[in-house]
């Protein structure tokens, strides 16, 4: 029998939320580069499941949504916390992936590092998504308050820290859905995207490129 992945104090609650947005636009394609996708890398923060004491379950979701988002996925890399973090974190923006989600090492314990680590990594921090992202979980968990995850830019990759709960992770992704597209937009140096006349709610970049 598979061990479930530990409760994040800092969002205990792990059922599913169905509170995606009905209508999320596939992520962007970068400008000059018809065709080309959104790249992201999922890094998962954990010692046990690190060691393989537990099955990470957090970073197969992540994943998994941002297939679904048009997105080519890396990972999900699973690396204990503290330094890990960061030398995964910094390996990715080298890579040149256009966004890094993390997964768990967010709360208040003594071994949560991941903001730590990020906050090294970053060139400078866009505090309204982590704020976004803390404001939609108090709607059901006031503990998801406890939670120091954080969202930066390093270079042209957004990185974001979702906490490691599974209900943490999928409050995240619902912030983020409808957010990423734009963002790689504006990071791969284009201008701001808007919905492609039948295209299914696909994305596309107004002609004439940056603004």
């Amino acid at each position: 029998m598979t061990e479930q992945h530990p409760r994040d104090p800092s969002h205990p609650h792990d059922a599913p939320h169905p509170h995606d947005p009905p209508h999320v636009p596939h992520a962007a394609h970068a400008e000059g580069a018809p065709g080309d996708p959104a790249r992201a890398l999922v890094v998962t923060a954990s010692n046990r499941a690190a060691a393989g004491v537990y099955e990470d379950t957090g970073g197969p979701l992540i994943a998994e949504r941002l297939r679904e988002l048009g997105f080519a996925v890396g990972g999900p890399r699973v690396v204990p916390d503290g330094d890990p973090v960061e030398r995964a974190l910094r390996e990715g923006v080298a890579a040149g992936y256009d966004v890094i989600l993390t997964t768990g090492g967010t709360g208040i314990s003594p071994t949560d590092r991941t903001p730590e680590a990020t906050r090294a990594v970053v060139d400078h921090e866009v505090p309204g998504i982590a704020e976004a992202i803390r404001a939609f979980g108090r709607e059901k968990v006031a503990t998801a308050a406890l939670s120091r995850g954080l969202a930066g830019v390093a270079g042209r990759t957004l990185i974001v820290n979702l906490p490691g709960s599974t209900g943490g992770v999928r409050d995240g992704l619902a912030v983020l859905a409808p957010l990423l597209p734009h963002a790689v937009q504006q990071l791969r140096g284009g201008d701001h995207p808007r919905p492609s006349p039948g295209a299914g709610g696909a994305w596309e970049v107004p002609p004439g490129g940056a603004r």
